[in-house]
């Protein structure tokens, strides 16, 4: 407990000594993980429409006009039934609609309740025997009156997939880039410390304190700058996020039919990762800057 402590306070001696170091480290690494965030909340969202998509490949999904009541309804799927190819027609209102979406998001299926005025059409299912088909019955069922539009996902999944794997690939690349960078900029802040207490250092390492007992306060200095900016990028990604789903979020369910991620829903995720990859940054960091000097 004293050595745990001693490390703490410190470590925090040592950030208010250098603190415009400290500062400009912090920054620097927030900045670089707000940029891995944005790659994180869009390769979630761009995930979650793929998955979804993938559930109707099979599937011409026809958007009916507001004004579309269930006869004229009834009429247009009779029609749809004679084309060549359409395995069934199944009527979904868009109370029904809202519910499968609920059930495809699980146990967060809750937090659609507070988008208020259901935005969703109420539409006509179509299931199709083949791909052609599929192209033949979406071309057919979007000249109907009352229909407002149709979809069908076939094409856009392989697109989706590549851009997914595409994105995966980079952000990858990305990441270790950035971590890598933040090692250096951590190391660089701890170094101006090593440098100005090294009579001391060696002082200690004189009468027999092992190195790491001198590394201890150092490497907390890293964990706690790590922390730190993990803590501000987490709170600015979400906070930005949760504004952007408030202003779009309707409108890309309208769309696309598929919501964007509640910010709720990735904070956990935000904090997690963006924790893990503060220590993990702080503590190598920290290490990288002593080894050197330790090793003379």
């Amino acid at each position: 407990m004293f050595r745990l402590f001693y490390n703490l306070k410190q470590a925090i001696l040592q950030i208010v000594r250098n603190k415009g170091m400290a500062v400009a480290s912090i920054f620097a690494i927030t900045a670089m993980m707000l940029i891995l965030g944005l790659f994180f909340v869009i390769a979630v969202n761009v995930n979650l429409f793929s998955e979804m998509v993938k559930q109707d490949y099979d599937t011409v999904e026809v958007y009916l006009e507001d004004a579309t009541d269930s006869q004229k309804a009834k009429t247009i799927m009779d029609t749809i039934e004679n084309i060549n190819g359409v395995s069934s027609v199944e009527y979904r209102t868009k109370e029904q609609a809202l519910q499968v979406l609920k059930q495809r998001w699980g146990e967060s299926g809750y937090l659609l309740d507070s988008l208020g005025e259901n935005p969703l059409p109420n539409s006509i299912l179509i299931k199709v025997e083949n791909l052609n088909a599929a192209n033949r019955v979406n071309t057919a069922a979007g000249k109907l009156d009352g229909v407002e539009s149709t979809k069908y996902y076939k094409e856009t999944v392989d697109k989706l997939t590549k851009v997914t794997n595409f994105m995966s690939i980079a952000a990858i690349v990305i990441m270790l880039f950035l971590i890598i960078v933040s090692m250096v900029v951590v190391s660089n802040t701890i170094k101006l410390t090593v440098f100005a207490r090294s009579k001391e250092i060696s002082i200690m390492k004189y009468i027999g304190a092992t190195n790491w007992f001198v590394r201890g306060p150092f490497f907390v200095e890293g964990v706690i700058l790590g922390i730190i900016s993990s803590a501000m990028a987490a709170g600015v990604t979400y906070f930005l996020y949760d504004r952007i789903v408030d202003a779009i979020g309707i409108k890309v369910m309208t769309i696309l039919s598929t919501p964007l991620v509640p910010a709720a829903y990735l904070a956990s995720n935000l904090i997690i990762i963006f924790a893990s990859m503060g220590v993990g940054i702080g503590a190598v960091g920290s290490i990288i800057s002593m080894r050197k000097f330790l090793d003379k």
